[in-house]
């Protein structure tokens, strides 16, 4: 990335202290904040100070750092807030600089109600295929006709 394009990234701003943050945990490699639009309460986000778009871009040392700094606070997460796990994801689409997601997550919030609707998604091709089948076809017919 250009430098003129490092300048206008929030997360260069913030591991700079240009721009406002809630730190929660650093090493000398990364750098985990709160989420100023959580998901639930303790969401944070694991940054590489380095300015690198994809984390699989990253060096050993910044891989190994951006995964133990995830460790380190998934593990407060899971003592202080007792979720039922702590979801992690790297995207990096919006905001093209490394960042993982820690978002602990319980039974019925919205990332357990969104993946169990994606999973269900993901199972359904054989429900849809019985749906084609001539009985099935024939028994939706025969109660659309009924009065």
């Amino acid at each position: 990335m250009s430098e003129k394009s490092e300048e206008k990234c929030v997360f260069c701003d913030i591991v700079a202290g240009k721009a406002k943050a809630y730190k929660v945990y650093e090493d000398e490699l990364s750098l985990v904040i709160l989420d100023i639009h959580p998901y639930t309460k303790g969401h944070c986000l694991v940054l590489s100070k380095r300015h690198v778009a994809w984390w699989h871009e990253l060096n050993e040392d910044e891989t190994a750092s951006l995964f133990k700094c995830a460790n380190v606070v998934a593990n407060r997460m899971m003592k202080k807030f007792d979720p039922d796990f702590i979801f992690l994801y790297a995207r990096g689409r919006r905001i093209p600089h490394t960042h993982l997601f820690l978002i602990p997550t319980f039974s019925g919030d919205v990332l357990d109600r969104f993946f169990n609707a994606l999973e269900n998604f993901q199972e359904s091709p054989a429900e849809m295929t019985r749906l084609k089948e001539p009985a099935s076809m024939e028994e939706a017919a025969a109660l659309l006709k009924e009065n």
